[in-house]
């Protein structure tokens, strides 16, 4: 099955429910990953193993130069799987 954008957002907005209480409500595209979704670097660390087993995608460091909101995540994972 190809992901859609729409796809991966679903699946890293369940992550982030399910795994890391973070409410629906903060799961808006230009919402920032480390404040307004309170997520701290263990966190993060723990998301990015979630994405990697769940989407087949090796994520390093310099990948998240750039990434501030949970669309430029949500981007990331897209580039990653094209």
């Amino acid at each position: 099955m190809v992901m859609t954008k729409e796809n991966i957002a679903e699946k890293v907005d369940e992550f982030l429910i399910e795994d890391f209480e973070v409410e629906e409500e903060a799961l808006v595209p230009d919402a920032n990953l480390k404040d307004a979704l309170d997520l701290d670097s263990l966190d993060f660390v723990d998301l990015v193993v979630a994405v990697e087993s769940n989407f087949s995608v090796k994520l390093t460091g310099e990948d998240f130069v750039n990434i501030n909101t949970l669309q430029n995540f949500y981007d990331l994972i897209e580039r990653k799987l094209g």
